[in-house]
């Protein structure tokens, strides 16, 4: 039977109902306009024949596949905008070139890395999402060119004159505290004061990127900068500041004043990798220990070369650098 539509007892809007390929459908047109609530039902009836005989992905919008995509709880930071973007697009119609040119419409001054993690990771984990119930094909997207750039590591000489010079307690702690637990500025500055645990020397992080947390071990001399921090009247967070802004500044300002590098804020996060690599430390610890989800990006972004060429001499046996073994004394 047909969709037919029809007005409910005291109601203006028309409704529809019937069954086409054995479905019972009804619904709203969400119209009082009799000519387009009919047009309305007839689309109805025309996306469940081609759901009927083409199967579900004929009929498939981005709207739904997010809907589902949001249900399971998956990561949604990103989502908003490519949601925006794509709206009731067939989920078919949506090919590679298509992705990478929404990311160039909806980042148009952005970084590649930025439209790689803003708008085709999200995309593509949406459709991919839906793929695995088998509502539509997978899809693979190639990502935008990064340009790699050399990354200074803070050192813990360097995070020791920073704190030297810095003229309040809550910035040399903030400093210390990336360096030793490797979290990214935004999560330091969240952590407060009940997220840690002084008897347990732990500390809860949120981590903002990932959408999840986890427990960071704090070093005795952490602690005790910890324990020095005033307790601010207006908020309960350790570091005081609450976004990066507030205290760039000052960052920067105590680099010049302690007469080192300017680094910034990441550099000590990635001065906590290197550290631990360097340290013989096997990059799935390090990439669980900082909050790392993929230990290749750990592995590729904070791994440095050693300078010294006579470190093969390890391979003998021998001690490398120049120090000379009594073999050729």
């Amino acid at each position: 039977m047909p969709l037919k539509i029809y007005r409910r007892n005291g109601s203006l809007i028309y409704s529809y109902r019937g069954t086409v390929s054995k479905r019972r459908l009804r619904g709203s047109t969400g119209t009082s306009v009799k000519e387009r609530a009919e047009r309305i039902a007839a689309e109805v009836e025309d996306r469940a024949w081609k759901r009927h005989l083409d199967g579900p992905g004929a009929v498939l919008t981005f709207a739904q596949v997010a809907i589902k995509y949001r249900a399971a709880g998956k990561p949604t930071r990103f989502l908003n905008n490519v949601e925006d973007y794509w709206k009731d697009t067939l989920v078919r119609n949506i090919t590679p070139g298509a992705i990478r040119d929404a990311a160039l419409v909806l980042y148009p001054n952005a970084t590649a890395a930025t439209r790689n993690r803003q708008a085709i990771v999200p995309i593509q984990a949406v459709i991919n999402h839906a793929a695995e119930s088998e509502m539509c094909p997978r899809i693979r997207v190639k990502r935008f060119k990064i340009e790699t750039k050399s990354k200074i590591p803070a050192t813990l000489e360097w995070v020791e004159a920073f704190m030297a010079a810095a003229e309040q307690p809550h910035l040399a702690g903030l400093a210390l505290f990336m360096f030793l637990t490797g979290a990214r500025v935004s999560e330091a500055l969240s952590v407060q004061w009940h997220d840690i645990d002084f008897k347990a020397k732990t500390v809860l992080i949120r981590q903002t990127k990932l959408g999840n947390e986890r427990r960071a071990h704090l070093p005795q001399s952490l602690i005790l900068r910890i324990a020095n921090i005033p307790h601010a009247n207006s908020h309960d967070r350790v570091f005081w500041y609450r976004t990066r802004n507030d205290c760039l500044k000052t960052w920067r300002r105590t680099a010049g004043r302690a007469k080192i590098a300017a680094l910034s804020f990441h550099s000590c996060r990635h001065g906590f990798a290197t550290a631990l690599l360097q340290a013989g430390v096997d990059p799935v610890t390090v990439a669980k220990l900082g909050g790392w989800k993929s230990v290749r990006h750990l592995f590729e972004t904070y791994g440095h070369a050693k300078d010294d060429a006579t470190i093969t001499d390890l391979i003998s046996g021998e001690k490398s650098g120049s120090v000379r073994t009594k073999k050729n004394a």
